[in-house]
């Protein structure tokens, strides 16, 4: 028999990728296999964040000496690196097999495959050193979680921004209706003095409160792991050297501490489901927002964010040996590669469409999206392989959230793109997930919630003390 974790075809195959292999119908197998051979063992794993919040997520898994006992690796792996960066966290128990745990903490540790993801959870964000700790079951701790009303505050003039990589977007807020608004181009990523990002946001602000009376709070979303305001890793800053990373840390305190008033900002995923409860007035809200990059956030069926990361560009879905490997974090098959304006990029060859040179990824994406609004077949190609990723990979975030709708926007779905994304994912979960169909609504944005939804939602995040 063999040892290796086994991969599943889909019955829907995206048109340019004939490799793909989804991460949830290999889970779906692996574990079928393992209650079929009815010698199971639990396994449970436990990730402890920096307050001490604690995620716990329990499946089965072959016992130690079972013939099919290699394949527990790759499973439990894949499973680690999608709860890191779903929910984050410095230290990793591992309750089970032995065998698991050791290779766990070999795979994450200085010199190991998951090296990135060592340093990143682990000194970047947290600020611990990253800890792999074999155990028992019954050593796992409990869990602990945490969350908290986020936002829904409209009352008084307020500001609400986006830091894009390709461009930022700020609004007046005036009792929750958007008296102003505007979209700037800027490259903050190639930038390496901090002074410019701190410039172009200043800029931002104050062109908004020009056009209210005054000021009474700020609220923000942008890519990346904020804490208590403070950008920990953000792909914004990737071109800040790491000695002068402190002034990004503070950047927003001080923008704060100048303006004189409440200033929140959090991750745009979160913004992003918040945005979406606030349109569809309803909770069990994930946001996948596709731009330069994958943002995902998350509601809770009680309308609160957790503690967690939603960092879903970078949780793995897709097994395929042959899955594009992610610059930045050197893993394969993970979501930004899928879900974002990179996965245009990287099918546009195969679609047989040359993207011009010298020119932005925003132009970049643009002349792709001019193509499949007049009706090239190569360029449609890319948006149903999209759709196709979409839908099995909403069955995959069915297993790690509690959903009753999914909301999928961005730059990526605009035009006839939005279709043909939710088109493919609905048709996708109707036939291979029947059960995720009827519990799941997936949707673009309504019209309410594309005029105003994220700037209003931003500018929701402070209360006005």
């Amino acid at each position: 028999m063999s040892q290796e974790f086994k991969l599943i075809k889909p019955n829907f195959v995206p048109p340019l990728e004939e490799g793909y292999r989804p991460a949830v119908l290999a889970n779906r197998a692996f574990r079928a296999e393992v209650e079929a051979s009815g010698e199971g063992v639990p396994l449970v794993l436990g990730l402890e964040r920096a307050d001490g919040s604690v995620s716990r997520y329990e499946t089965q898994v072959f016992p130690e000496g079972h013939a099919r006992a290699q394949a527990n690796l790759f499973y439990v792996e894949r499973l680690v690196k999608f709860l890191l960066w779903q929910r984050g966290g410095w230290k990793v128990y591992v309750g089970g097999p032995r065998s698991i745990g050791e290779h766990i903490a070999k795979v994450y540790a200085m010199g190991g495959a998951r090296e990135f993801d060592f340093k990143f959870m682990g000194e970047d964000v947290y600020e611990h050193t990253f800890t792999v700790l074999p155990c028992d079951v019954s050593e796992v701790p409990a869990e602990n979680e945490t969350t908290q009303a986020l936002g829904r505050h409209l009352d008084g003039c307020r500001i609400g921004f986006d830091l894009g990589a390709s461009d930022r977007k700020v609004s007046a807020v005036v009792n929750g209706e958007a008296v102003y608004s505007e979209e700037v181009v800027w490259e903050p990523r190639k930038q390496t003095d901090p002074a410019y990002h701190y410039n172009e946001i200043m800029t931002a602000l104050k062109t908004a409160a020009s056009k209210m009376d005054r000021v009474d709070a700020i609220g923000g979303s942008s890519a990346g792991v904020y804490i208590n305001n403070r950008p920990m890793i953000a792909s914004l800053f990737r071109g800040i050297p790491k000695d002068r990373f402190d002034e990004v840390h503070n950047l927003f305190l001080r923008i704060r501490d100048e303006m004189g008033v409440p200033l929140e900002i959090v991750n745009d995923g979160e913004v992003t489901a918040l945005a979406g409860s606030m349109s569809l007035e309803d909770n069990g809200v994930l946001g996948i927002a596709l731009g330069s990059s994958e943002a995902g956030g998350y509601v809770t069926m009680d309308g609160n964010i957790t503690g967690w990361l939603n960092e879903l560009a970078f949780a793995p879905v897709d097994y395929s040996p042959d899955a594009p490997k992610d610059e930045w974090s050197g893993d394969s098959g993970v979501g930004a590669l899928y879900f974002s304006q990179q996965c245009v990029f990287r099918l546009a060859p195969k679609a047989g469409i040359e993207l011009p040179k010298d020119v932005t990824d925003a132009e970049k994406l643009k002349a792709v999206q001019e193509k499949l609004e007049a009706g090239h077949e190569g360029a449609t190609d890319i948006w149903r392989s999209m759709g196709v990723y979409m839908g099995y990979t909403i069955a995959h975030y069915a297993d790690f959230y509690e959903l009753k709708h999914v909301l999928v926007l961005g730059r990526c779905t605009s035009g006839k793109g939005g279709d043909l994304i939710v088109n493919g994912a609905n048709e996708v979960l109707n036939a291979e997930f029947p059960e995720l169909a009827k519990q799941i609504e997936v949707q673009l944005p309504d019209e309410k919630a594309r005029r105003v939804g994220q700037s209003i939602a931003a500018a929701s995040l402070p209360a006005i003390m």
